[in-house]
């Protein structure tokens, strides 16, 4: 699908500089893009792109003027980053949408699926779970026993949702992730061995939830793990058994929460996060890459580290940490002067 420069303006409320009928069909980024691509410049840093990019069209903000003459049509706008979210979501919505049932899925009996769903090849739906309207269950995915799929929730393929889970409306759970795996619970016994613990609860997965691939939440040994509404988790995230998260929380990849431990709302863990099982981190705390939290944290607090420390007292031992080697010779070197002078 095509659209001009002058239909693009018009939708954004936006001012064609150069040819009007200049046409695009993709999105793509400013340095590497090609004719009949939209690009757009929001951090100055890429401005030397703009006079050699073979994009069609340029999204630019409203006061930007240009130091050289560009090729391509641009179009200025009040905020590029909200107007590129906004043709991106426009170009999502008209994309095909799956739908219908296909006749190698496996469905029970005594599931019920709702209006308007897509199920794909070699998909597994057992007794008693509900997909509801509008919802997208792709190829080999197994939805268990008794669980709930809420309306318009897509469950990639290869997703694995496990017994008795629930997960909410508009929900997206990228390829491979499992829901409701047990929890790692294991008892030393008198042989020297582990007995399994079992895991009697299940996973709640609240509305408008996105969750990457290869993600795992294992379910509880009792009660529920939760994910509360609007949670966006990365890829190769691993939650563990009667974990909560709370709303609007973001954590990227590789992420690891304990068993029973609580991240408040609005939180963002980076990359690489670790945290101990048992403890409770506030609302709107925000936790550096790598960073290990093994006490609880409160609300509006900063962690780096391993252990995680404050923010500015991480900054001011790493700056004092830098200097170790040559903190060292100066010590070795005046315990050498010490001697002498003996």
């Amino acid at each position: 699908m095509q659209f001009t420069a002058e239909m693009i303006a018009g939708l954004l409320g936006g001012e064609t500089i150069g040819d009007k009928s200049a046409a695009v069909s993709t999105v793509s980024s400013i340095e590497g893009g090609k004719e009949g691509g939209l690009a757009y410049l929001s951090n100055p840093k890429y401005e030397e792109y703009l006079y050699t990019t073979k994009c069609s069209v340029v999204l630019v903000e409203r006061d930007f003027e240009p130091k050289q003459p560009v090729g391509a049509t641009l179009i200025r706008v009040d905020n590029v980053g909200a107007c590129v979210l906004r043709l991106l979501e426009m170009y999502n919505a008209m994309k095909p949408k799956k739908t219908g049932i296909s006749p190698r899925a496996s469905i029970s009996e005594k599931a019920t699926i709702g209006e308007n769903c897509y199920v794909g090849d070699f998909a597994v739906i057992e007794a008693g779970a509900v997909v509801a309207d509008g919802a997208k269950i792709y190829p080999q995915c197994y939805v268990g026993d008794g669980v709930r799929i809420g309306s318009d929730t897509t469950l990639y393929a290869g997703v694995k949702v496990y017994e008795g889970c629930t997960i909410g409306a508009r929900c997206i759970i990228h390829a491979g992730a499992v829901i409701g795996a047990d929890g790692f619970g294991f008892a030393p016994n008198a042989q020297g061995g582990f007995d399994k613990i079992p895991q009697l609860g299940n996973v709640i997965i609240e509305d408008d939830v996105e969750i990457g691939a290869n993600t795992c939440i294992d379910r509880a040994k009792t009660d529920s793990t939760i994910i509360r509404r609007g949670v966006k988790l990365d890829n190769l995230i691993q939650i563990g058994h009667n974990v909560q998260v709370g709303e609007n929380t973001v954590s990227s990849a590789q992420t690891g929460i304990a068993g029973t431990s609580k991240v408040g709302r609005n939180c963002f863990l980076a990359g690489q996060v670790g945290i101990a099982d048992h403890v409770t981190i506030g609302d709107r705390v925000k936790i550096g890459s790598k960073s290990g939290i093994d006490k609880n944290v409160g609300d509006d607090e900063i962690r780096f580290g391993y252990p995680a420390m404050p923010g500015m007292g991480y900054h001011r031992s790493f700056a004092v940490f830098k200097q170790l080697p040559d903190l060292k010779r100066r010590v070795e070197e005046l315990e050498r002067n010490a001697e002498k002078s003996k």
